[in-house]
């Protein structure tokens, strides 16, 4: 008999429902996660567990969101705050542990921030739409990017970024227009620039939620939603189906 699956623990940013619902039946399709096998937190309604136990769990999962962590604390939410609090309170532990972990989108942002990297809108924000990424030389061996070829689409919008690659980080993609797109620390901490879990549908649904959060100007959000129908983004969820599949454990 098969024994059970550690789960996943899945943490949201996204305190708009629509949102975190569409970006939670993301992971769990291109993951090809069953809901059973997944703890998920929306930090927006709920805290981390005290007692939360990393031991618990196969990996951590987190997922994008509309803050920046390098806006000045006057100008994030009470809410903001408290999911940017939550979010770096876990980081020591995962780093010192080199635990599985994957930061798409704001996670790159937390991941580098917590690494003494700069992360600012100085350089490389892109636009929301669809970029060409190309894999590294490390990146093309990383086990984590199997089955990408070496020049994939990805959707992105973002208005910060790492400035420059973290200390003890790999570089694994980059586009023309965002140097840092995917990053690895140690072997088992990955992060994202773009969305992995993202295709031309789920990303439609985003920007209409999203169009009121100076991401582009609202009156483009519909030729936007036409753009991402017109794209083909699939390489991209592999990365998530890798990390799922390379990093499941039993509990026994």
């Amino acid at each position: 008999m098969t024994a059970p699956m550690k789960p996943f623990l899945i943490l949201q940013l996204r305190p708009e429902t629509a949102a975190s619902d569409d970006e939670f039946a993301a992971f769990l399709t291109k993951g090809e996660l069953p809901a059973q096998d997944v703890h998920r937190i929306r930090l927006d309604q709920q805290d981390i567990p005290q007692d939360l136990d990393l031991d618990n769990y196969s990996g951590v999962i987190v997922g994008g969101g509309p803050g920046c962590i390098s806006d000045p604390e006057d100008k994030k939410t009470p809410v903001e705050r408290r999911i940017e609090a939550a979010v770096l309170g876990l980081m020591p532990t995962i780093v010192a542990r080199d635990f599985p972990f994957m930061g798409c989108c704001y996670g790159i942002g937390i991941l580098a921030h917590h690494l003494g990297a700069t992360v600012s809108k100085e350089k490389y924000s892109e636009p929301v739409g669809a970029v060409t990424c190309r894999l590294t030389k490390e990146g093309q061996s990383d086990p984590m990017l199997a089955g990408l070829p070496d020049s994939f689409r990805a959707f992105v919008g973002h208005k910060e970024a790492a400035q420059n690659l973290p200390e003890g980080c790999a570089h694994l993609a980059a586009s023309p227009t965002c140097r840092y797109q995917i990053i690895r620390y140690g072997q088992n901490v990955y992060a994202t620039q773009f969305h992995p879990e993202a295709d031309s549908d789920g990303f439609a649904v985003r920007i209409g939620i999203y169009q009121h959060r100076g991401y582009f100007p609202a009156h483009e959000a519909e030729a936007l939603i036409a753009m991402c129908h017109a794209e083909d983004v699939h390489m991209p969820e592999r990365i998530l189906r890798n990390f799922v599949q390379y990093y499941r454990r039993d509990s026994g």
